[in-house]
């Protein structure tokens, strides 16, 4: 694993807790601006709600009070006690201009449509006559209708023969205002927002592309008309939706959504969390180059310690550091320096006493052997002196007497060779098994040992580079620890 310099640390520190505080007030900012954003939109959204529903009422006072000036001209009730509908139909054309609705509708006592005039075509006389059934019982002064794609809020008022009280109806006057993309550009260009109309979930006007508004009708759900205002995501544009509803308590409902895009308004905060992105990594640049400066101050004499520990390390005790100033890394200076020169001291004397015991060792290991085979030589050659010998007993004493004198041999040969600093081992290929029966040999060469049972058991094969001698010699000791280890009973 990759060690880090302290002046590295210095830098990768300094880089966490700059890039830290960065992104805390990045998010703390983009949180506060964001809330606060959402306030103002919301703020927004209210009052171009509030600014429509003015407008409209504005709109409606204006067409209620039209209706029912032209519901009390002479010539219009003329008009409607005329027998023939294409007459109405012609006669009623300066009357519509008078009022200057985009809806007129004169509807006789039979429920009979006998004028329609419209701003815009695609509204026939039986989408009037079948909006006029629907909305006839209903009790309120203005009523929606809808029919060829088009929405019209009307109002609808008798025409009477006389005083109304003597209750002699000729008929019904509608007037009423098309909601068309004149009047959905106004309520946007007012509202400084997108506006959808809806008649049931149908979509009859709106400001929205062509794209976002394919995009909001293949959406299941469409904005509500919650207290709260709603997110909705259109495209790539997220926006801010509040609704109303125009139509009261009536069925099928009748709404507006007035849509605030969230990302216009928030384009000044990208920019500025830009902004503040770029501080940020400036100041990360420069206070990395500041520590890097500073660390200097300090990571060079930890440097130079850290190079006398490693002289240290690897055996050079005369690695001498310099001592400058007097703060705390020269105290340490100096105290590593100190410390040198005890562990040198203390180096030197454990050298003296490893020493003497490896020479102390090395003596009682050679004693040990050469008291063996001397022991083996005096019994074997007390036995020599009996006379009663044959002379295959005294060729098999000799014998043992000469495997001896050959142990000896190769040891005072390996004591030569250490002292000449030559290379100890003589490694040849060889049968451990054969070093083995080797040593038991030797081993009962002792006239105390020659009744001792030794079995050597061996799995596979036991072949392999070693020097034959030294491992007679390990063998040799083993029986021989192990030998003495016996009780004498045993």
């Amino acid at each position: 694993m990759a060690k880090l310099r302290m002046r590295t640390k210095f830098l990768l520190s300094m880089l966490l807790i700059s890039a830290g505080l960065t992104s805390t007030s990045l998010l703390v900012v983009q949180h506060s601006l964001q809330k606060q954003t959402r306030k103002n939109i919301e703020s927004d959204l209210q009052n171009s709600v509030g600014t429509f529903k003015n407008f409209q009422q504005e709109r409606e006072l204006t067409l209620t009070r039209s209706a029912e000036l032209l519901a009390d001209l002479p010539i219009l009730r003329a008009l409607m006690t005329a027998p023939d509908a294409a007459t109405i139909q012609d006669a009623s054309d300066r009357l519509w201009q008078t009022a200057g609705s985009d809806l007129f509708v004169l509807i006789d006592r039979a429920g009979r449509v006998v004028a329609l005039h419209t701003s815009s075509p695609g509204f026939t006389t039986q989408m009037a006559k079948a909006s006029f059934a629907k909305t006839f019982n209903h009790d309120a002064a203005e009523h929606w209708w809808f029919g060829g794609h088009h929405l019209y809020e009307v109002f609808l008022k008798p025409i009477y023969f006389g005083p109304a009280a003597e209750d002699r109806q000729l008929g019904f006057l509608i007037v009423g205002y098309e909601i068309d993309e004149r009047v959905a550009s106004q309520v946007s260009r007012i509202a400084s927002s997108q506006v959808v109309f809806y008649y049931a979930d149908d979509i009859v006007r709106s400001t929205l592309p062509l794209l976002q508004e394919s995009e909001l009708v293949r959406q299941s759900s469409h904005p509500g008309s919650s207290a709260a205002p709603e997110d909705l995501r259109l495209g790539d544009e997220q926006f801010l939706s509040e609704s109303i509803e125009l139509a009261g308590t009536g069925s099928p409902s009748v709404r507006l959504s007035v849509l605030k895009s969230y990302d216009e308004a928030t384009a000044f905060l990208d920019r500025l969390n830009r902004l503040l992105l770029a501080l940020g990594l400036a100041a990360v640049a420069l206070g990395s180059a500041l520590v890097f400066l500073i660390s200097d101050t300090f990571t060079r004499p930890l440097g130079k310690l850290v190079a006398g520990v490693r002289a240290l390390e690897h055996g050079d005790f005369t690695y001498r550091l310099e001592e400058h100033g007097s703060d705390e890394v020269a105290e340490l200076t100096g105290a590593f320096n100190r410390m040198r020169g005890s562990l040198l001291q203390t180096q030197r004397e454990l050298l003296d006493s490893e020493r003497l015991a490896t020479i102390g060792r090395m003596a009682s290991s050679i004693s040990h052997d050469l008291r063996h085979s001397l022991a083996a030589i005096v019994a074997n050659a007390e036995f020599l002196c009996e006379s009663r010998l044959s002379g295959d007993q005294r060729e098999e004493l000799y014998q043992e007497i000469r495997i001896a004198v050959n142990q000896m041999t190769d040891l005072i040969d390996s004591l030569l060779e250490f002292s000449r600093t030559r290379e100890s081992l003589r490694r040849t290929q060889g049968n451990l098994r054969e070093s083995a029966e080797h040593a038991i040999q030797t081993f009962r060469s002792h006239p105390e040992r020659h009744n001792v049972n030794i079995t050597v058991v061996q799995t596979g094969a036991v072949t392999g580079w070693f020097d034959a001698r030294k491992m007679e010699r390990v063998f040799y000791n083993l029986l021989l620890n192990a030998f003495e280890s016996l009780p004498p009973e045993a």
